[in-house]
């Protein structure tokens, strides 16, 4: 039976990435300890802020705030939030070969020919047939 030994400490390639991050944190801890802030304003009882962002969307000086400050920050989040639904719609696109593969335009015809095999040509084409009643049929 072999003895237990005590574990060891491993100076490799762990300890730089580590000392870094240790080093960030006591940075970044200072920093928020040192840091002072003045007291907080907030809004008038009777402020609508919303109303105020609306009327700056429209170059309007109705509001009771001044919001060009939050219009600024709803537009950057606007765009970035478009930003990340169009990277995920990208990425969430599948690709055979170099060509884009979408189950949903052919009714997933296609999916069930690979699954089932070549014998669902058996089948009547629904497009063959509305192609045939808009050509003239009695339809």
């Amino acid at each position: 039976m072999k003895p237990t030994t005590r574990p060891e400490l491993d100076l490799g390639s762990h300890l730089v990435p580590g000392l870094a991050a240790v080093a960030l944190f006591a940075v970044m801890a200072g920093a928020f300890l040192t840091a002072q802030f003045p007291e907080p304003q907030g809004f008038p009882a009777d402020a609508n802020v919303t109303a105020s962002i609306g009327y700056a969307m429209f170059n309007l000086d109705f509001g009771s705030v001044p919001a060009e400050s939050f219009l600024v920050a709803f537009l950057v989040i606007a765009i970035a939030l478009d930003a990340a639904l169009d990277g995920a719609i990208i990425l969430a696109r599948r690709e055979d070969d170099g060509k884009t593969v979408s189950l949903l335009t052919d009714g997933g015809r296609e999916l069930k020919r690979t699954v089932f095999g070549d014998d669902t040509e058996s089948e009547p084409d629904i497009d063959a047939d509305e192609d045939a009643g808009a050509s003239g049929g009695d339809r």
